[in-house]
């Protein structure tokens, strides 16, 4: 199992939830994020200057089966790109272990609905 953390822009959720849908991912946690990135400007707007270094974000974070790394993770790369700087970073993490707190199951079995199995 491995953890999957993606910071994207705010205006792409949207784009990325549906893509997310689409691969089968029917389950994540999502919030509202604010970060520093490499960028440093200032824009203008009325005569005062605005540092547009702290930038609103959405992080995500879906735990998946491993063999649900790749497809997750081309889903989230094809939705939330547009080519400009700012797009976002993703990072994979290992997950020891996993419970379902309402039936007691373990592991993989923890992730899906038994007959329902992506």
């Amino acid at each position: 199992m491995k953890k999957i953390e993606a910071i994207i822009r705010k205006s792409k959720f949207e784009e990325v939830k549906e893509a997310l849908s689409e691969a089968g991912i029917e389950f994540f946690s999502f919030w509202d994020v604010r970060g520093v990135g490499q960028a440093r400007e200032g824009r203008v707007y009325r005569g005062v200057v605005y540092d547009t270094s702290s930038i609103e974000r959405t992080k995500l974070e879906i735990i998946v089966r491993d063999k649900n790394i790749g497809k997750t993770v081309q889903a989230i790369l094809g939705s939330a790109r547009t080519g400009e700087i700012g797009d976002g970073k993703i990072f994979i993490l290992p997950i020891e272990e996993s419970y379902r707190i309402r039936t007691g199951e373990s592991g993989d079995e923890s992730l899906y609905i038994k007959g329902k199995e992506v």
